[in-house]
């Protein structure tokens, strides 16, 4: 199934984001925009803003943001066509939806379709069957209560070669399709045979509730079988993108505006049976950014809970970096030695849990524990590296006050003076920056600092690009039209300017300019971000905004001052050809070259004169 690209743009246009955003979130109006307490992180002060005119919303809190579709599916955590469906409905649209036995979509389904009846057969299995019997004394003994086995949609695998490949056949599965998910194999002589044998199994479930894989893990102990067996990744199942039990904690993690991160199926199950929620499982795999993209949704806030082990140590030294880099506060929990999760909450209950969790140290407390243990710290050799690695981990914090305070404390630790950490701090983030100066160019450009070797300031050129990309994403197709047949993507000095103008430019050919749109073709978020930032702090605007008002007030033609900001943006060009031109007449000899340079010079004189006839002082811009 699939929907026409058309019919999504009329119901795109047709319908209006203040109205569905206002069934769940109460707006006030405030300026020309709307604003309200952010539904996906915890609040206050509201933050959570909605452009009417733009159609797109934005939380200044999380940095959530997107068009009307993106709201529905971060909210209600459904699939991009149900979002389509349900704002459809919300308007009246009548929308048909195109059949396709070929589609990708149609192909996924498939897949879906296949996970589903294998989730059925496990459970049935464990619940129905004599060969489940192993399976329900393993959970008993692991005191884990029916009700939750099957909130979770438990099942098991029995010990057989063929018992789920009978049941495919059965059912007319696609084989092939079934083995792309991981559920059967095939041997040398071409026979298909199970792949889960002897497992209980755990499905994992997608954020809006779908079965995307299974985890199987074994019972009786076997040098020959792996303790956890799990899905391949397929087209509907990256584990880099998936966290375990994040279908179930969503709505408390929500609530709570916090996630406790464990490595365990049985852990999560175990806690939220006792009363702890707001949960996720990371499947014994390393922390990805995807994942905690996800997470981000929901909460910034996060304990990682490990086992004490060495194992668990590495995994939560890992899981903070990457935690930190996406501005999380992070905190760090390890359990006592021979404890997990599962048996400490069931020995001490969720009162001494929940206490347990409230002492949980910050990162740089649990690092330094580490290396102290480990007797890295009476070394100094050892400890020499332990601050330089520490050092490095606290130039992750964009937060300059929380930076500041880490690197006290970590001064007072190892009784060094604060400026000593402080010049190491800088030293290193200046030579990150030096070493990434070829994509950061969006960020010289959006601080309006300058991209020219010059003694002059250039932050004007930055400045007036900026405008014309905020100009380029105002949905006006008169704007674009003078700005498009006057400017090409290549005419920007910014290499994220380029970019933004030529997403723009192609989709402007299509007659598609809304910004809504045009945001959500942007791929890289940062760069996402950045656009979202700029239509939504219009009072972040050039001083030449006062040259085209009355008693200090915008004018509402805005034609006007996209024409005067063109005009300003040739200019600049022309500014930097000639500081250019003059720096090399004053390193050469050769009067020949003058001779050339001067006429160029005099050119670009009598072109910026043409652009700006009525300027008194066109060297000022």
């Amino acid at each position: 199934m699939r929907i026409p690209e058309q019919k999504i743009d009329e119901i795109r246009q047709s319908a209006n984001i203040v109205d569905i955003i206002s069934t769940h979130v109460q707006l006030k109006k405030r300026g020309k925009n709307f604003i309200g307490l952010c539904p996906f992180h915890s609040e206050k002060t509201p933050s959570f803003v909605v452009s009417e005119d733009k159609q797109i919303y934005r939380c200044f809190g999380c940095a959530s943001g997107g068009n009307i579709f993106k709201f529905l599916m971060d909210y209600k955590n459904i699939s991009f066509i149900e979002a389509v469906q349900e704002i459809a409905d919300f308007i009246g649209y009548q929308l048909k939806m195109e059949e396709s036995n070929k589609g990708e979509d149609d192909e996924l389904e498939i897949l879906y379709d296949i996970n589903l009846t294998a989730a059925r057969f496990f459970t049935d299995t464990l619940y129905k069957s004599s060969e489940g019997e192993i399976a329900r004394e393993y959970l008993k003994k692991r005191n884990i209560k029916p009700q939750i086995q099957k909130s979770f949609g438990l099942g098991f695998a029995p010990s057989g070669w063929n018992n789920f490949y009978d049941h495919a056949v059965a059912n007319k599965l696609d084989l092939e399709k079934t083995k792309l998910l991981g559920l059967i194999d095939k041997k040398e002589n071409g026979k298909f045979y199970d792949k889960y044998r002897g497992r209980i199994i755990f499905p994992i479930f997608s954020p809006n509730g779908r079965v995307i894989a299974f985890g199987g893990r074994i019972l009786e102990n076997s040098e020959n079988a792996a303790k956890y067996l799990n899905s391949p990744e397929n087209p509907i199942y990256l584990k880099r993108k998936s966290l375990y039990g994040l279908y179930h904690s969503k709505e408390e993690i929500r609530k709570l505006d916090k996630v406790i991160l464990v490595e365990g199926y049985l852990d999560l199950i175990s806690l939220f049976q006792n009363g702890v929620k707001n949960v996720v499982a990371s499947s014994g795999t390393s922390l990805t950014e995807e994942q905690v993209q996800l997470l981000s949704r929901f909460t910034k806030n996060i304990v990682v809970l490990f086992d004490s082990d060495e194992a668990g140590q590495k995994a939560a030294l890992r899981s903070i970096e990457i935690l930190i880099k996406s501005d999380f506060e992070v905190k760090v929990a390890l359990l006592p030695k021979g404890e997990d999760p599962d048996s400490y909450i069931q020995k001490n209950g969720k009162e001494v849990f929940d206490d347990f969790i409230s002492r949980a140290q910050n990162f740089l407390e649990f690092r330094l524990k580490i290396f102290e243990e480990r007797g890295m710290l009476s070394d100094p050799n050892e400890a020499t590296k332990v601050i330089r690695e520490t050092v490095r981990i606290i130039a992750l914090v964009n937060d300059k006050i929380k930076q500041g305070l880490l690197i006290t404390s970590l001064a007072k630790k190892f009784n060094l003076r604060e400026k000593m950490l402080e010049s190491e701090l800088i030293d290193y983030i200046n030579k990150q920056s030096d070493q990434k100066k070829p994509q950061k160019e969006s960020e010289r450009a959006s601080s309006g600092k300058s991209q020219l070797k010059s003694n002059r300031d250039k932050s004007s050129t930055a400045q007036t690009e900026k405008e014309l990309i905020r100009l380029l994403f105002s949905g006006d197709n008169e704007i674009l039209s003078a700005i498009l047949n006057s400017i090409e993507p290549s005419d920007f000095t910014s290499i994220i300017f380029k970019e933004l103008s030529r997403i723009v430019v192609e989709n402007y050919e299509d007659g598609l300019i809304a910004p809504a749109h045009l945001i959500e073709q942007i791929n890289d978020s940062e760069l996402k971000e950045y656009v979202f930032n700029l239509l939504f702090n219009e009072e972040e605007i050039s001083p030449k905004w006062s040259e085209l008002s009355h008693n200090g007030e915008i004018k509402k033609d805005k034609i006007e001052y996209a024409i005067d900001t063109i005009r300003r943006f040739k200019v600049n060009r022309i500014n930097e050809q000639l500081y250019e031109l003059n720096k090399k007449i004053s390193e050469t000899s050769d009067s020949q070259a003058i001779y050339e340079l001067m006429k160029s010079i005099k050119d670009l004189e009598d072109e910026k004169r043409r652009l700006m006839p009525n300027s008194k002082n066109n060297n000022e811009e």
